[in-house]
C-alpha cells in the first residue's frame, strides 16, 4: 500500500505533471497537444505520462490513430480518486494554470500533430 502512495506522491511532486493533470481536467489530449502546451520535448512528455499512468492517475484510450490521455476518474482505487480530487482543488487561480486552460481550449490537434 505504501508503494502505491509513494508513486502517487512522486507523480504529484513535479510541476509539469501537475500541469498535465490540470489540463486533462478540461479534455483528453494526445502527446502532441501536451507537448505543444508545455513546450517540452516529446520524450519528456512521454516520461511524465508514463509516471502518471504507472500510479493510476491517468489512462490512455486509443481512438483511430490517436492515443488520448485522460484522468482516471472511474478508478476503483480510493487513493487515486483522492489524489485526483486534491489536484482538482489545487492551484485553481494560479497564473500558469489559468494560461494553460486558455491554450487547451484553442489547441487543434489536426494542425499540431501534422508538423
Amino acid at each position: 500500500m505504501l508503494n502505491k502512495q509513494e508513486k502517487i506522491f512522486k507523480a504529484l511532486s513535479d510541476k509539469n505533471r501537475i500541469r498535465i493533470l490540470k489540463i486533462l481536467q478540461i479534455k483528453p489530449l494526445c502527446v502532441c497537444e501536451i507537448k505543444e502546451l508545455l513546450k517540452l520535448a516529446v520524450s519528456t512528455v512521454s516520461k511524465h505520462l508514463s509516471i502518471l499512468k504507472d500510479c493510476g492517475l491517468i489512462i490512455d484510450d486509443k481512438v483511430g490513430k490517436w492515443v488520448n490521455y485522460k484522468l482516471n476518474i472511474n478508478s476503483n482505487d480510493t487513493q487515486v480518486l483522492s489524489a485526483l480530487l486534491f489536484v482538482q482543488l489545487l492551484l485553481e487561480n494560479d497564473e500558469i494554470i489559468l494560461e494553460d486552460r486558455k491554450k487547451v481550449k484553442e489547441i487543434d490537434r489536426s494542425v499540431i500533430c501534422s508538423k
